[in-house]
Order: structure tokens, then sequence, then C-alpha cells
């Protein structure tokens, strides 16, 4: 199972060579998945390197491609396993004087980003192919994510 909290780093573009760096230069580093769009976004195209999870020094870490507007950016991603837990985070955070994003991101009061991301998403992400393109679609719509939206998605 993913880790309940990963590090998100977003990129311009290059994450994937950034992440086979760390990989080589640091013991306990390792590229262990890389995702490709499944279909067009704000910046990118279908095909493209979307993501990338990868260990640093034995942290679990995700770079994002956030296409030309983002570099040297930080997050972290919540893992959560229902809705009811979603909502748990996502309104803490958005609830004292945070701010709603898009796709699964907020904002704190500080200005920290978060990723209230459920499980079914990146499950459905990773199996790749039409399921992760419908579930793709459907969370671009999104600010806070719908599991039931998505798992929806996810069957078509």
């Amino acid at each position: 199972m993913k880790p309940k909290n990963t590090i998100c780093l977003w990129f311009k573009d290059d994450m994937l060579e950034a992440a086979n760096f760390y990989a080589a230069t640091f013991p306990d580093s390792e590229v262990t998945a890389v995702q490709h769009a499944p279909g067009d976004y704000p910046g990118g195209k279908q095909g493209d390197v979307l993501t990338v999870e990868f260990t640093v020094v034995g942290i679990p870490c995700l770079a994002l491609n956030g296409g030309p507007g983002f570099n040297n950016a930080f997050s972290f991603q919540i893992a959560t396993d229902d809705q009811a837990e979603t909502d748990r985070y996502w309104n803490a955070i958005v609830d004292n004087g945070g701010q709603e994003i898009a796709c699964g991101w907020c904002s704190d009061r500080w200005g920290l980003s978060w990723q209230i991301t459920p499980r079914v998403l990146t499950d459905a992400l990773a199996a790749g192919g039409e399921e992760a393109g419908r579930v793709f679609n459907a969370m671009m719509t999104m600010k806070k994510i719908d599991v039931a939206a998505i798992e929806a998605a996810r069957r078509g």
C-alpha cells in the first residue's frame, strides 16, 4: 500500500530526469513508477509523463508535470480511503482559512498546498487506458474529489 502522506514536487516537464538523477545520486533512492497522461490537460498533452513516483533516501515522493507555469513547488499529498476521510481533511483545511483550488488541491491559510486524494482516484489513473481517461476527465471538473463520481467514471 502506498504511504498516507507523500511529498509532491512540481516540475515544468523534466521530472523523470530529476527523479532518475536523485535515484542515481542518493542511497535508498529509486524511481518506482511513471504514469503518462491519459488525456490532454492544461499545459500538457495525452501521453506526456504526468507523474513519477520515487523515493529519496527512503522518503516517498511524487513528481508532477505542472507545465510551464510551475516549477520548484511543493505540496503534501494525503491518501484517503473514502469520502468521509476526504471530506474531513479537505474541510479542515478549507474551513480554517484555506482555499479550494482544483482536482483535489487546496491550500491552507499559510499558503501551503495540499492534495486530498482518494486512493480510488490514484488506483484508477494507474490502471491506464480508457478507465484512466474517463476518471481523468471527471477529476478535471472537480475541486474536492467526489469518490462516487470517480467510481462511476471508473465503471464507465
